[in-house]
């Protein structure tokens, strides 16, 4: 399983989304020297739920951080993009 799919997966888990996009951009960053002293993948998230109508943006972005906070201490995101509309 790719780290995409697998965020995919903890993403559909924690938030039924309607609406849900993981793509990873690493190769756009290939040349950035923070990501060749970090490793880990930059990662595009667009996600769409219902949980997202009476939360700020700000809760919103923790919400996703939270669910991929293993992820991010195991190194393996080093960047994360989100989209995160309200539904």
């Amino acid at each position: 399983m790719t780290l995409t799919e697998q965020l995919e997966d903890k993403l559909r888990q924690a938030f039924c989304p309607t609406q849900l996009v993981v793509r990873d951009d690493s190769a756009k960053h290939a040349g950035h020297a923070q990501a060749q002293a970090h490793g880990g993948a930059h990662i595009f998230v667009r996600l769409v739920c219902a949980q997202w109508a009476n939360l700020s943006p700000v809760a919103r972005h923790r919400a996703v951080y939270a669910v991929l906070a293993a992820e991010f201490a195991a190194g393996k995101i080093h960047a994360l993009q989100l989209e995160l509309p309200p539904q």
